[in-house]
Protein backbone atom coordinates (compact mmCIF):
# COMPACT_ATOMS: atom_id res chain seq x y z
CA UNK A 1 0.00 0.00 0.00
CA UNK A 2 1.45 3.36 -1.03
CA UNK A 3 2.01 6.09 1.52
CA UNK A 4 1.95 8.76 -1.20
CA UNK A 5 -0.48 11.53 -0.38
CA UNK A 6 -3.60 11.80 -2.52
CA UNK A 7 -3.41 15.06 -4.41
CA UNK A 8 -6.59 17.08 -4.81
CA UNK A 9 -7.97 17.20 -8.35
CA UNK A 10 -6.64 20.03 -10.48
CA UNK A 11 -9.06 22.90 -11.12
CA UNK A 12 -10.63 22.84 -14.56
CA UNK A 13 -10.70 25.56 -17.20
CA UNK A 14 -12.20 25.74 -20.71
CA UNK A 15 -9.87 27.81 -22.95
CA UNK A 16 -11.02 30.13 -25.71
CA UNK A 17 -11.64 28.63 -29.18
CA UNK A 18 -8.27 29.97 -30.39
CA UNK A 19 -6.49 28.45 -27.37
CA UNK A 20 -8.21 25.09 -27.95
CA UNK A 21 -6.96 25.11 -31.55
CA UNK A 22 -3.47 26.04 -30.34
CA UNK A 23 -3.58 23.22 -27.78
CA UNK A 24 -4.33 20.67 -30.48
CA UNK A 25 -1.45 21.88 -32.66
CA UNK A 26 0.98 21.98 -29.72
CA UNK A 27 0.13 18.39 -28.76
CA UNK A 28 0.31 17.14 -32.35
CA UNK A 29 3.71 18.72 -33.00
CA UNK A 30 2.39 21.06 -35.70
CA UNK A 31 3.87 24.09 -33.90
CA UNK A 32 7.29 22.46 -33.36
CA UNK A 33 9.76 23.46 -32.07
CA UNK A 34 7.19 25.15 -29.80
CA UNK A 35 5.61 22.46 -27.61
CA UNK A 36 4.11 24.40 -24.68
CA UNK A 37 2.11 27.48 -23.91
CA UNK A 38 3.90 30.68 -22.92
CA UNK A 39 7.40 29.72 -24.03
CA UNK A 40 9.74 32.76 -24.01
CA UNK A 41 9.09 34.87 -27.11
CA UNK A 42 6.28 32.61 -28.32
CA UNK A 43 2.89 34.06 -29.35
CA UNK A 44 1.21 30.78 -28.32
CA UNK A 45 -0.17 31.74 -24.93
CA UNK A 46 -2.82 30.59 -22.47
CA UNK A 47 -4.82 33.15 -20.50
CA UNK A 48 -6.15 31.81 -17.23
CA UNK A 49 -8.70 33.52 -14.98
CA UNK A 50 -7.19 35.32 -12.03
CA UNK A 51 -8.44 32.66 -9.60
CA UNK A 52 -6.35 29.98 -11.35
CA UNK A 53 -3.13 31.86 -12.07
CA UNK A 54 -1.39 30.58 -8.95
CA UNK A 55 -2.61 26.99 -9.32
CA UNK A 56 0.34 24.62 -9.90
CA UNK A 57 -1.66 22.55 -12.37
CA UNK A 58 -4.81 23.32 -14.36
CA UNK A 59 -6.87 20.77 -16.27
CA UNK A 60 -7.99 22.05 -19.66
CA UNK A 61 -11.39 20.83 -20.86
CA UNK A 62 -13.41 21.28 -24.03
CA UNK A 63 -16.81 23.09 -23.97
CA UNK A 64 -18.50 19.77 -23.15
CA UNK A 65 -16.24 19.26 -20.11
CA UNK A 66 -14.02 16.55 -21.65
CA UNK A 67 -10.53 16.74 -20.04
CA UNK A 68 -7.98 17.31 -22.81
CA UNK A 69 -4.71 18.07 -21.01
CA UNK A 70 -3.07 19.18 -17.79
CA UNK A 71 -0.95 22.31 -17.91
CA UNK A 72 1.75 23.18 -15.40
CA UNK A 73 3.76 26.36 -16.02
CA UNK A 74 2.84 26.12 -19.67
CA UNK A 75 4.01 22.52 -20.07
CA UNK A 76 1.34 20.21 -21.45
CA UNK A 77 0.48 16.69 -20.37
CA UNK A 78 -2.03 15.34 -22.93
CA UNK A 79 -4.95 13.36 -21.50
CA UNK A 80 -6.93 12.71 -24.68
CA UNK A 81 -7.64 14.39 -27.98
CA UNK A 82 -10.78 15.98 -29.35
CA UNK A 83 -13.01 13.09 -30.40
CA UNK A 84 -16.11 14.71 -31.82
CA UNK A 85 -17.01 17.32 -34.39
CA UNK A 86 -17.70 17.34 -38.13
CA UNK A 87 -15.08 15.67 -40.33
CA UNK A 88 -13.04 14.64 -37.29
CA UNK A 89 -11.47 11.76 -39.22
CA UNK A 90 -9.75 14.31 -41.48
CA UNK A 91 -7.96 15.99 -38.54
CA UNK A 92 -4.54 14.32 -38.70
CA UNK A 93 -1.30 15.13 -36.91
CA UNK A 94 1.82 15.81 -38.98
CA UNK A 95 3.13 12.30 -38.10
CA UNK A 96 -0.10 10.58 -39.17
CA UNK A 97 -0.16 12.64 -42.35
CA UNK A 98 3.40 11.63 -43.18
CA UNK A 99 2.54 7.97 -42.70
CA UNK A 100 -0.24 8.16 -45.28
CA UNK A 101 0.79 10.90 -47.72
CA UNK A 102 4.57 11.38 -47.76
CA UNK A 103 5.87 12.37 -51.19
CA UNK A 104 2.82 14.40 -52.24
CA UNK A 105 2.58 18.13 -52.92
CA UNK A 106 1.03 20.03 -50.01
CA UNK A 107 -1.41 22.87 -50.74
CA UNK A 108 -2.63 25.20 -47.93
CA UNK A 109 -6.31 26.10 -48.45
CA UNK A 110 -8.27 28.85 -46.65
CA UNK A 111 -11.13 29.48 -49.10
CA UNK A 112 -13.24 27.70 -51.70
CA UNK A 113 -11.09 26.75 -54.70
CA UNK A 114 -12.05 28.35 -57.99
CA UNK A 115 -12.16 26.60 -61.36
CA UNK A 116 -8.89 28.30 -62.36
CA UNK A 117 -7.19 27.11 -59.15
CA UNK A 118 -8.45 23.57 -59.76
CA UNK A 119 -6.95 23.71 -63.27
CA UNK A 120 -3.70 24.93 -61.68
CA UNK A 121 -3.63 21.94 -59.29
CA UNK A 122 -4.39 19.28 -61.89
CA UNK A 123 -0.86 19.64 -63.23
CA UNK A 124 0.88 18.94 -59.90
CA UNK A 125 0.32 15.21 -59.41
CA UNK A 126 -0.84 13.65 -56.11
CA UNK A 127 -1.84 16.32 -53.59
CA UNK A 128 -2.66 16.91 -49.94
CA UNK A 129 -5.07 19.82 -49.55
CA UNK A 130 -4.36 21.26 -46.09
CA UNK A 131 -7.63 22.89 -45.04
CA UNK A 132 -6.59 25.50 -42.45
CA UNK A 133 -9.91 25.47 -40.60
CA UNK A 134 -9.05 26.98 -37.21
CA UNK A 135 -10.93 29.80 -35.53
CA UNK A 136 -10.92 32.96 -37.64
CA UNK A 137 -8.64 31.67 -40.39
CA UNK A 138 -10.85 30.52 -43.30
CA UNK A 139 -13.00 32.87 -45.35
CA UNK A 140 -15.82 30.37 -44.94
CA UNK A 141 -16.90 28.74 -41.70
CA UNK A 142 -14.60 25.85 -40.68
CA UNK A 143 -17.24 23.29 -41.73
CA UNK A 144 -17.91 25.18 -44.96
CA UNK A 145 -14.20 25.24 -45.79
CA UNK A 146 -13.85 21.49 -45.26
CA UNK A 147 -16.97 20.74 -47.34
CA UNK A 148 -15.72 22.97 -50.16
CA UNK A 149 -12.22 21.44 -50.00
CA UNK A 150 -13.61 17.89 -50.12
CA UNK A 151 -15.64 18.89 -53.17
CA UNK A 152 -12.47 20.26 -54.75
CA UNK A 153 -10.62 17.01 -53.99
CA UNK A 154 -13.35 15.06 -55.78
CA UNK A 155 -12.74 17.20 -58.86
CA UNK A 156 -8.98 16.47 -58.89
CA UNK A 157 -7.24 13.31 -60.13
CA UNK A 158 -5.58 12.38 -56.81
CA UNK A 159 -6.09 14.63 -53.80
CA UNK A 160 -6.46 13.94 -50.09
CA UNK A 161 -7.84 16.40 -47.55
CA UNK A 162 -6.23 16.96 -44.15
CA UNK A 163 -7.84 19.43 -41.78
CA UNK A 164 -5.56 21.56 -39.60
CA UNK A 165 -7.14 23.65 -36.79
CA UNK A 166 -4.83 26.60 -37.40
CA UNK A 167 -6.39 29.66 -35.73
CA UNK A 168 -5.90 33.32 -36.48
CA UNK A 169 -4.20 35.36 -33.75
CA UNK A 170 -5.32 38.72 -35.12
CA UNK A 171 -1.97 39.75 -36.61
CA UNK A 172 -1.49 39.10 -40.33
CA UNK A 173 2.33 38.92 -40.20
CA UNK A 174 2.28 36.66 -37.16
CA UNK A 175 -0.37 34.39 -38.67
CA UNK A 176 1.68 34.11 -41.86
CA UNK A 177 4.82 33.19 -39.91
CA UNK A 178 2.99 30.59 -37.82
CA UNK A 179 1.14 29.25 -40.87
CA UNK A 180 4.39 28.67 -42.74
CA UNK A 181 5.76 26.78 -39.74
CA UNK A 182 2.68 24.57 -39.47
CA UNK A 183 2.61 23.76 -43.18
CA UNK A 184 6.35 22.98 -43.15
CA UNK A 185 5.82 20.58 -40.23
CA UNK A 186 3.21 18.74 -42.29
CA UNK A 187 5.19 18.74 -45.55
CA UNK A 188 8.62 18.05 -43.99
CA UNK A 189 10.53 18.70 -47.20
CA UNK A 190 7.85 17.66 -49.68
CA UNK A 191 6.81 20.37 -52.17
CA UNK A 192 4.46 23.10 -50.91
CA UNK A 193 2.37 24.89 -53.52
CA UNK A 194 0.90 28.34 -52.82
CA UNK A 195 -2.29 28.98 -54.76
CA UNK A 196 -2.59 31.91 -57.14
CA UNK A 197 -4.88 34.79 -56.18
CA UNK A 198 -8.41 33.71 -57.16
CA UNK A 199 -9.39 37.21 -58.30
CA UNK A 200 -12.87 37.03 -59.78
CA UNK A 201 -12.67 33.43 -60.98
CA UNK A 202 -15.81 31.30 -61.06
CA UNK A 203 -16.63 28.41 -58.76
CA UNK A 204 -17.83 25.03 -59.96
CA UNK A 205 -21.58 24.48 -59.43
CA UNK A 206 -20.96 22.02 -56.56
CA UNK A 207 -18.56 24.34 -54.72
CA UNK A 208 -20.72 27.41 -55.43
CA UNK A 209 -23.69 25.66 -53.81
CA UNK A 210 -21.59 24.97 -50.70
CA UNK A 211 -20.48 28.62 -50.55
CA UNK A 212 -24.04 29.87 -50.99
CA UNK A 213 -25.22 27.62 -48.16
CA UNK A 214 -22.38 28.75 -45.92
CA UNK A 215 -22.86 32.45 -46.73
CA UNK A 216 -26.62 32.93 -46.93
CA UNK A 217 -27.99 36.16 -48.32
CA UNK A 218 -28.94 38.68 -45.61
CA UNK A 219 -32.64 37.82 -45.95
CA UNK A 220 -31.88 34.14 -45.35
CA UNK A 221 -29.37 34.57 -42.53
CA UNK A 222 -30.17 33.78 -38.91
CA UNK A 223 -30.97 37.05 -37.17
CA UNK A 224 -30.89 38.29 -33.58
CA UNK A 225 -32.81 41.53 -33.00
CA UNK A 226 -31.41 42.79 -29.72
CA UNK A 227 -33.32 45.67 -28.09
CA UNK A 228 -31.48 47.43 -25.25
CA UNK A 229 -32.53 50.41 -23.15
CA UNK A 230 -33.61 51.61 -19.75
CA UNK A 231 -36.58 50.17 -17.90
CA UNK A 232 -39.66 51.90 -19.29
CA UNK A 233 -37.96 52.97 -22.53
CA UNK A 234 -40.42 51.01 -24.66
CA UNK A 235 -38.04 48.28 -25.79
CA UNK A 236 -40.31 45.37 -24.80
CA UNK A 237 -43.31 47.03 -26.48
CA UNK A 238 -41.32 47.57 -29.68
CA UNK A 239 -39.98 44.02 -29.52
CA UNK A 240 -43.50 42.57 -29.16
CA UNK A 241 -44.79 44.73 -32.03
CA UNK A 242 -41.92 43.60 -34.26
CA UNK A 243 -42.46 39.95 -33.33
CA UNK A 244 -46.12 40.29 -34.29
CA UNK A 245 -45.22 41.83 -37.64
CA UNK A 246 -42.79 39.00 -38.45
CA UNK A 247 -45.38 36.38 -37.52
CA UNK A 248 -48.06 38.14 -39.57
CA UNK A 249 -45.88 38.03 -42.66
CA UNK A 250 -45.31 34.30 -42.15
CA UNK A 251 -41.96 34.03 -43.95
CA UNK A 252 -39.55 33.57 -41.00
CA UNK A 253 -39.65 31.56 -37.79
CA UNK A 254 -39.35 33.89 -34.80
CA UNK A 255 -38.75 33.37 -31.09
CA UNK A 256 -39.32 36.08 -28.47
CA UNK A 257 -36.85 36.17 -25.57
CA UNK A 258 -38.46 38.90 -23.47
CA UNK A 259 -36.58 39.89 -20.30
CA UNK A 260 -39.32 39.01 -17.79
CA UNK A 261 -40.25 35.76 -19.53
CA UNK A 262 -36.61 34.69 -19.62
CA UNK A 263 -36.21 35.50 -15.92
CA UNK A 264 -39.02 33.08 -15.10
CA UNK A 265 -38.05 30.23 -17.43
CA UNK A 266 -34.32 30.44 -18.16
CA UNK A 267 -32.76 32.44 -15.35
CA UNK A 268 -34.88 31.64 -12.29
CA UNK A 269 -32.85 32.07 -9.13
CA UNK A 270 -30.59 34.81 -10.42
CA UNK A 271 -30.52 38.09 -8.52
CA UNK A 272 -30.21 41.59 -9.96
CA UNK A 273 -26.56 41.95 -8.99
CA UNK A 274 -24.18 43.00 -11.76
CA UNK A 275 -22.72 39.48 -12.00
CA UNK A 276 -26.14 37.81 -12.19
CA UNK A 277 -27.44 40.34 -14.71
CA UNK A 278 -24.46 39.58 -16.95
CA UNK A 279 -25.09 35.84 -16.53
CA UNK A 280 -28.73 36.40 -17.52
CA UNK A 281 -27.72 38.25 -20.71
CA UNK A 282 -25.16 35.58 -21.63
CA UNK A 283 -27.82 32.88 -21.26
CA UNK A 284 -30.17 34.83 -23.46
CA UNK A 285 -27.34 35.35 -25.96
CA UNK A 286 -26.50 31.67 -26.11
CA UNK A 287 -30.12 30.71 -26.82
CA UNK A 288 -30.47 33.49 -29.38
CA UNK A 289 -27.26 32.41 -31.13
CA UNK A 290 -28.53 28.83 -31.39
CA UNK A 291 -31.77 30.12 -32.95
CA UNK A 292 -29.72 32.13 -35.45
CA UNK A 293 -27.48 29.13 -36.18
CA UNK A 294 -30.52 27.36 -37.62
CA UNK A 295 -31.71 30.32 -39.67
CA UNK A 296 -34.37 31.60 -37.25
CA UNK A 297 -35.08 35.06 -35.91
CA UNK A 298 -34.70 35.77 -32.18
CA UNK A 299 -36.17 38.96 -30.73
CA UNK A 300 -34.43 39.89 -27.48
CA UNK A 301 -35.40 42.75 -25.16
CA UNK A 302 -33.43 42.84 -21.87
CA UNK A 303 -32.03 46.03 -20.38
CA UNK A 304 -28.47 44.75 -21.06
CA UNK A 305 -26.75 47.78 -19.51
CA UNK A 306 -23.13 46.71 -19.93
CA UNK A 307 -21.26 46.98 -23.24
CA UNK A 308 -18.91 44.07 -22.49
CA UNK A 309 -21.83 41.65 -22.14
CA UNK A 310 -23.54 42.93 -25.28
CA UNK A 311 -20.28 42.39 -27.16
CA UNK A 312 -20.11 38.82 -25.84
CA UNK A 313 -23.60 38.18 -27.20
CA UNK A 314 -22.63 39.72 -30.56
CA UNK A 315 -19.64 37.37 -30.71
CA UNK A 316 -21.81 34.33 -29.89
CA UNK A 317 -24.26 35.22 -32.66
CA UNK A 318 -21.59 35.93 -35.27
CA UNK A 319 -19.69 32.75 -34.37
CA UNK A 320 -22.96 30.88 -35.01
CA UNK A 321 -23.19 32.43 -38.49
CA UNK A 322 -25.99 34.82 -37.56
CA UNK A 323 -26.36 38.58 -37.85
CA UNK A 324 -26.53 40.64 -34.65
CA UNK A 325 -28.78 43.71 -35.08
CA UNK A 326 -28.58 46.01 -32.07
CA UNK A 327 -31.44 48.46 -31.42
CA UNK A 328 -30.83 51.12 -28.79
CA UNK A 329 -34.16 52.35 -27.44
CA UNK A 330 -32.73 55.66 -26.29
CA UNK A 331 -35.71 57.11 -24.45
CA UNK A 332 -34.34 59.58 -21.83
CA UNK A 333 -34.32 58.67 -18.15
CA UNK A 334 -36.78 61.47 -17.32
CA UNK A 335 -39.36 60.05 -19.72
CA UNK A 336 -38.80 56.49 -18.44
CA UNK A 337 -39.41 57.68 -14.87
CA UNK A 338 -42.56 59.53 -15.95
CA UNK A 339 -43.95 56.29 -17.45
CA UNK A 340 -43.04 54.17 -14.41
CA UNK A 341 -46.32 52.37 -13.71
CA UNK A 342 -44.74 49.94 -11.22
CA UNK A 343 -43.06 52.66 -9.19
CA UNK A 344 -39.64 51.03 -9.58
CA UNK A 345 -37.72 54.25 -10.18
CA UNK A 346 -39.26 55.83 -7.09
CA UNK A 347 -38.26 52.83 -5.00
CA UNK A 348 -34.75 52.92 -6.45
CA UNK A 349 -34.38 56.61 -5.60
CA UNK A 350 -35.46 55.83 -2.04
CA UNK A 351 -32.75 53.14 -1.89
CA UNK A 352 -35.24 50.29 -1.70
CA UNK A 353 -33.93 48.64 -4.90
CA UNK A 354 -30.13 48.31 -5.00
CA UNK A 355 -28.16 48.42 -8.27
CA UNK A 356 -31.08 49.75 -10.31
CA UNK A 357 -30.03 50.65 -13.86
CA UNK A 358 -30.03 54.38 -14.48
CA UNK A 359 -30.20 55.28 -10.78
CA UNK A 360 -27.70 53.34 -8.67
CA UNK A 361 -26.14 51.27 -11.48
CA UNK A 362 -24.88 52.68 -14.78
CA UNK A 363 -26.30 52.15 -18.26
CA UNK A 364 -23.53 52.13 -20.86
CA UNK A 365 -25.01 53.54 -24.04
CA UNK A 366 -24.03 51.47 -27.09
CA UNK A 367 -21.86 53.09 -29.74
CA UNK A 368 -22.41 50.23 -32.19
CA UNK A 369 -26.20 50.20 -32.46
CA UNK A 370 -27.63 49.61 -35.93
CA UNK A 371 -30.47 52.00 -35.10
CA UNK A 372 -31.25 54.40 -32.24
CA UNK A 373 -34.90 55.06 -31.36
CA UNK A 374 -36.36 57.58 -28.91
CA UNK A 375 -40.00 56.68 -28.25
CA UNK A 376 -40.85 59.96 -26.47
CA UNK A 377 -44.13 61.35 -27.83
CA UNK A 378 -44.31 58.78 -30.64
CA UNK A 379 -46.70 55.98 -31.47
CA UNK A 380 -45.40 52.43 -31.48
CA UNK A 381 -45.97 52.21 -35.25
CA UNK A 382 -43.96 55.38 -35.85
CA UNK A 383 -41.04 54.30 -33.63
CA UNK A 384 -41.06 50.78 -35.06
CA UNK A 385 -40.80 52.33 -38.52
CA UNK A 386 -37.24 53.47 -37.70
CA UNK A 387 -36.27 49.88 -36.95
CA UNK A 388 -38.03 48.45 -40.00
CA UNK A 389 -36.36 51.01 -42.26
CA UNK A 390 -32.86 50.03 -41.14
CA UNK A 391 -33.65 46.31 -41.29
CA UNK A 392 -34.97 46.72 -44.81
CA UNK A 393 -31.95 48.81 -45.84
CA UNK A 394 -29.58 46.09 -44.64
CA UNK A 395 -31.60 43.42 -46.45
CA UNK A 396 -31.98 41.27 -43.35
CA UNK A 397 -35.72 41.70 -42.94
CA UNK A 398 -38.19 43.31 -45.35
CA UNK A 399 -41.72 43.24 -43.98
CA UNK A 400 -45.04 43.91 -45.63
CA UNK A 401 -46.64 47.25 -44.91
CA UNK A 402 -49.72 46.96 -42.68
CA UNK A 403 -52.75 47.01 -44.96
CA UNK A 404 -55.63 49.45 -44.60
CA UNK A 405 -59.03 47.91 -43.81
CA UNK A 406 -60.27 46.06 -46.86
CA UNK A 407 -57.06 46.59 -48.80
CA UNK A 408 -54.79 43.87 -50.11
CA UNK A 409 -51.42 43.75 -48.35
CA UNK A 410 -48.48 44.49 -50.60
CA UNK A 411 -44.71 44.43 -50.22
CA UNK A 412 -42.89 47.35 -48.67
CA UNK A 413 -41.49 49.61 -51.39
CA UNK A 414 -38.08 50.52 -50.08
CA UNK A 415 -35.98 52.29 -52.71
CA UNK A 416 -33.11 50.26 -54.12
CA UNK A 417 -29.80 51.76 -53.03
CA UNK A 418 -27.14 51.92 -55.76
CA UNK A 419 -23.53 52.67 -54.79
CA UNK A 420 -21.04 53.71 -57.53
CA UNK A 421 -17.32 53.24 -56.76
CA UNK A 422 -14.11 54.41 -58.42
CA UNK A 423 -10.77 55.53 -57.00
CA UNK A 424 -11.08 59.18 -55.93
CA UNK A 425 -14.86 59.76 -56.27
CA UNK A 426 -14.45 62.96 -58.26
CA UNK A 427 -14.57 61.59 -61.83
CA UNK A 428 -16.24 58.33 -62.88
CA UNK A 429 -18.32 57.33 -59.84
CA UNK A 430 -19.27 60.96 -59.20
CA UNK A 431 -20.37 61.38 -62.83
CA UNK A 432 -22.35 58.13 -62.59
CA UNK A 433 -24.17 59.30 -59.44
CA UNK A 434 -25.16 62.67 -60.94
CA UNK A 435 -26.15 61.21 -64.31
CA UNK A 436 -28.06 58.26 -62.84
CA UNK A 437 -30.14 60.61 -60.70
CA UNK A 438 -30.95 62.65 -63.84
CA UNK A 439 -31.83 59.57 -65.89
CA UNK A 440 -34.04 58.03 -63.22
CA UNK A 441 -36.04 61.17 -62.57
CA UNK A 442 -38.21 61.83 -59.56
CA UNK A 443 -40.56 58.84 -59.82
CA UNK A 444 -38.08 55.98 -59.63
CA UNK A 445 -37.68 53.97 -56.41
CA UNK A 446 -33.91 54.31 -56.56
CA UNK A 447 -31.35 56.05 -54.38
CA UNK A 448 -27.86 56.82 -55.70
CA UNK A 449 -24.63 57.50 -53.88
CA UNK A 450 -20.96 57.21 -54.79
CA UNK A 451 -17.63 56.79 -53.03
CA UNK A 452 -13.95 56.21 -53.73
CA UNK A 453 -11.71 53.36 -52.63
CA UNK A 454 -9.16 56.08 -51.83
CA UNK A 455 -11.74 58.83 -51.98
CA UNK A 456 -11.21 62.51 -51.40
CA UNK A 457 -13.35 63.99 -48.66
CA UNK A 458 -15.96 66.55 -49.78
CA UNK A 459 -14.39 67.52 -53.11
CA UNK A 460 -16.55 68.66 -56.06
CA UNK A 461 -17.01 66.83 -59.36
CA UNK A 462 -13.90 67.11 -61.56
CA UNK A 463 -13.96 70.14 -63.88
CA UNK A 464 -13.46 68.07 -67.04
CA UNK A 465 -16.25 65.66 -66.10
CA UNK A 466 -18.55 68.56 -65.23
CA UNK A 467 -17.96 69.99 -68.71
CA UNK A 468 -19.21 66.80 -70.42
CA UNK A 469 -22.44 66.44 -68.42
CA UNK A 470 -25.57 66.27 -70.59
CA UNK A 471 -27.49 69.50 -71.15
CA UNK A 472 -29.73 70.14 -68.19
CA UNK A 473 -27.72 67.92 -65.83
CA UNK A 474 -26.27 69.82 -62.89
CA UNK A 475 -23.85 68.38 -60.30
CA UNK A 476 -25.70 70.32 -57.63
CA UNK A 477 -24.09 70.12 -54.22
CA UNK A 478 -22.15 66.94 -54.97
CA UNK A 479 -19.30 66.24 -52.52
CA UNK A 480 -16.99 63.24 -52.69
CA UNK A 481 -16.59 60.70 -49.89
CA UNK A 482 -14.33 57.74 -49.05
CA UNK A 483 -15.73 54.21 -49.24
CA UNK A 484 -16.82 52.77 -45.88
CA UNK A 485 -18.09 49.41 -44.66
CA UNK A 486 -21.40 51.08 -43.78
CA UNK A 487 -21.91 52.29 -47.38
CA UNK A 488 -21.22 48.80 -48.74
CA UNK A 489 -23.53 47.15 -46.22
CA UNK A 490 -26.41 49.55 -46.89
CA UNK A 491 -26.21 49.28 -50.70
CA UNK A 492 -28.39 46.84 -52.63
CA UNK A 493 -25.90 46.84 -55.49
CA UNK A 494 -22.35 48.18 -55.79
CA UNK A 495 -21.23 49.17 -59.31
CA UNK A 496 -17.52 49.87 -59.83
CA UNK A 497 -15.80 51.66 -62.69
CA UNK A 498 -13.10 49.01 -63.11
CA UNK A 499 -12.41 45.38 -62.28
CA UNK A 500 -9.64 46.41 -59.86
CA UNK A 501 -12.11 48.47 -57.85
CA UNK A 502 -14.41 45.47 -57.64
CA UNK A 503 -11.51 43.33 -56.41
CA UNK A 504 -10.64 45.94 -53.77
CA UNK A 505 -14.22 46.06 -52.48
CA UNK A 506 -14.44 42.26 -52.27
CA UNK A 507 -11.10 41.95 -50.50
CA UNK A 508 -12.23 44.43 -47.85
CA UNK A 509 -15.87 43.25 -47.72
CA UNK A 510 -16.05 39.58 -48.81
CA UNK A 511 -19.55 39.23 -47.36
CA UNK A 512 -20.80 41.56 -50.15
CA UNK A 513 -19.77 39.19 -52.96
CA UNK A 514 -23.34 38.80 -54.26
CA UNK A 515 -23.89 42.48 -54.93
CA UNK A 516 -20.60 43.89 -56.27
CA UNK A 517 -20.22 44.22 -60.06
CA UNK A 518 -18.40 46.43 -62.50
CA UNK A 519 -20.81 48.85 -64.17
CA UNK A 520 -20.09 47.30 -67.58
CA UNK A 521 -20.52 43.77 -66.24
CA UNK A 522 -23.88 44.61 -64.69
CA UNK A 523 -25.12 46.44 -67.80
CA UNK A 524 -24.18 43.52 -70.05
CA UNK A 525 -25.91 40.98 -67.77
CA UNK A 526 -28.98 43.17 -67.29
CA UNK A 527 -29.30 43.61 -71.05
CA UNK A 528 -29.50 39.83 -71.48
CA UNK A 529 -32.02 39.22 -68.68
CA UNK A 530 -35.79 39.47 -68.78
CA UNK A 531 -35.87 40.23 -65.05
CA UNK A 532 -35.95 43.66 -63.45
CA UNK A 533 -35.56 45.27 -60.02
CA UNK A 534 -34.90 43.05 -57.02
CA UNK A 535 -35.51 39.89 -59.04
CA UNK A 536 -32.66 40.93 -61.36
CA UNK A 537 -30.34 41.59 -58.41
CA UNK A 538 -31.14 38.16 -56.96
CA UNK A 539 -30.44 36.43 -60.28
CA UNK A 540 -27.15 38.23 -60.95
CA UNK A 541 -26.05 37.72 -57.35
CA UNK A 542 -26.31 33.96 -57.78
CA UNK A 543 -24.28 33.84 -60.99
CA UNK A 544 -20.90 34.99 -59.58
CA UNK A 545 -19.61 35.52 -63.11
CA UNK A 546 -16.25 37.20 -63.67
CA UNK A 547 -16.27 40.73 -65.16
CA UNK A 548 -14.82 41.49 -68.59
CA UNK A 549 -12.02 44.06 -68.18
CA UNK A 550 -12.81 45.23 -71.74
CA UNK A 551 -15.97 46.79 -70.29
CA UNK A 552 -14.06 48.82 -67.68
CA UNK A 553 -14.34 52.61 -67.78
CA UNK A 554 -10.80 54.01 -68.14
CA UNK A 555 -9.67 56.69 -65.70
CA UNK A 556 -10.01 60.14 -67.39
CA UNK A 557 -8.45 62.15 -64.57
CA UNK A 558 -6.03 64.79 -65.92
CA UNK A 559 -6.10 63.21 -69.38
CA UNK A 560 -7.97 65.93 -71.19
CA UNK A 561 -11.41 66.59 -72.58
CA UNK A 562 -11.39 63.64 -75.01
CA UNK A 563 -10.74 61.14 -72.23
CA UNK A 564 -13.47 62.76 -70.13
CA UNK A 565 -15.91 62.60 -73.05
CA UNK A 566 -15.07 58.92 -73.70
CA UNK A 567 -15.62 58.01 -70.06
CA UNK A 568 -18.87 60.00 -69.92
CA UNK A 569 -20.24 58.33 -73.07
CA UNK A 570 -19.35 54.86 -71.78
CA UNK A 571 -20.86 55.46 -68.32
CA UNK A 572 -24.04 56.96 -69.74
CA UNK A 573 -24.43 54.13 -72.23
CA UNK A 574 -24.20 51.60 -69.39
CA UNK A 575 -26.63 53.58 -67.22
CA UNK A 576 -29.20 53.73 -70.05
CA UNK A 577 -29.38 49.95 -69.67
CA UNK A 578 -28.99 49.74 -65.89
CA UNK A 579 -31.59 52.32 -64.80
CA UNK A 580 -34.56 50.80 -66.67
CA UNK A 581 -33.47 47.33 -65.54
CA UNK A 582 -33.53 48.41 -61.91
CA UNK A 583 -36.77 50.43 -62.15
CA UNK A 584 -38.74 48.57 -64.82
CA UNK A 585 -39.39 51.96 -66.40
CA UNK A 586 -38.18 53.96 -69.36
CA UNK A 587 -35.73 56.74 -68.41
CA UNK A 588 -37.45 60.10 -68.06
CA UNK A 589 -34.70 61.93 -69.95
CA UNK A 590 -32.82 61.20 -73.14
CA UNK A 591 -29.19 61.34 -72.20
CA UNK A 592 -28.14 61.41 -75.86
CA UNK A 593 -29.33 65.04 -76.13
CA UNK A 594 -25.96 66.27 -75.01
Amino acid sequence: MSDSPVLPPAPQHCPTPVELDDLELLVSGAFAPTTAFDEPGSPITLSLPESLRDAPTVELVDPEGLPLARVSEGRIEPLTHAQFGPFRDHYLSPAATREQYAGRTFVPVTDALTTAQLDELRELGPLVLLALAGTGTPSLSPVGLVRATLAAARALPDAAVVVVPFASHGDADLDHELGVRVVDNYAQGDPVHGLADPGDDDLSPEIAAIVDFDRPAPGEQGLVLFFTGLSGSGKSTLARALTDRILEQGERTVTSLDGDVVRRNLSAGLTFSKADRETNIRRIGWVAAEIARHGGVAVVSPIAPFDETRQQVREMVEDAGGHFFLIHVATPLEECERRDRKGLYAKARRGEIPEFTGISSPYEEPEDAAVRVDTTGRTIEDALGDVLQELSASGHLVLDEPSAEGATPGPSRRPLKVLFVCTANICRSAFAEVTARHLAGDGADLEFISAGTHGHDREPLDVEMTAVLSPGVEPGEFASRPLTAELVEQADVVLTAETRHRTFVLEEHPQAFRKVFTLGQFAAAAGESALTGRALLDELGRRRSAPDPALDVADPYRRGREAARAAADQITGHLEVVIPALTDTVPTHDAKDR
